[in-house]
């Protein structure tokens, strides 16, 4: 399964690269964080099988989670199953947090 670091997604916003950023922690712990990666979107991770060909088939999606495993993993495999350029974000929003990197209120702000 293809994953990336939260090194390589840094540097691929900070080069512009195209690419899906969507966050699939449960609404729960979304709402409890306050905050996610600037210019994410949240989708229930539940309910895959709804938004699932909304995703840009042009351009990889990196999908997160609050950790980066179970939620994140099943999503990208799904999603990399359906011919999908699908990655998870290693170690999820909460290494993106501790490693310093930004973020944005769930009301657009930077935090």
């Amino acid at each position: 399964m293809s994953r990336i670091s939260i090194c390589e997604l840094a540097q691929w916003q900070a080069a512009g690269q195209l690419f899906s950023l969507v966050d699939v922690r449960r609404a729960t712990v979304r709402l409890a964080d306050a905050a996610q990666i600037p210019a994410a979107q949240w989708r229930d991770p539940g309910a895959l099988f709804t938004w699932k060909d909304q995703v840009p088939r042009d351009r990889p999606v990196i999908l997160y989670c609050a950790q980066g495993h179970e939620i994140s993993q099943g999503c990208a495999a799904t999603l990399q199953a359906m011919g999908l350029d699908a990655r998870y974000l290693i170690d999820g929003f909460a290494g993106w947090r501790s490693a310093g990197q930004p973020t944005q209120d769930l009301t657009g702000g930077a935090s």
